[in-house]
């Protein structure tokens, strides 16, 4: 027996438990589903922690891209003072 899936717009969407969300494998109705923050679903463990490590990777790249960030920004904006003279 397969869950009735949503529609939106005559686009039949599945049900977030039908399929593992790494490698889309279809989950069984009589098999463990291993879930991840809240409502993602995956079909094995080795699929979750895959995922797991996706997540803290790209956690890791945003902190260092933002310290980059924050580094480069008090940079630009350190201001020189001192006096200009121009002449014609």
């Amino acid at each position: 027996m397969r869950s009735e899936g949503l529609s939106y717009a005559g686009l039949e969407e599945p049900h977030f438990l039908e399929a593992c969300t790494l490698c889309s494998k279809p989950l069984g109705h009589n098999s463990d589903i291993f879930m991840y923050r809240g409502n993602t679903p995956f079909c094995s463990q080795e699929c979750r922690q895959e995922q797991i490590e996706n997540d803290e990777a790209r956690e890791r790249r945003w902190k260092v891209s933002a310290k980059k960030s924050k580094e480069t920004s008090k940079k630009s904006a350190t201001v020189q003072t001192g006096t200009l003279v121009a002449s014609n």
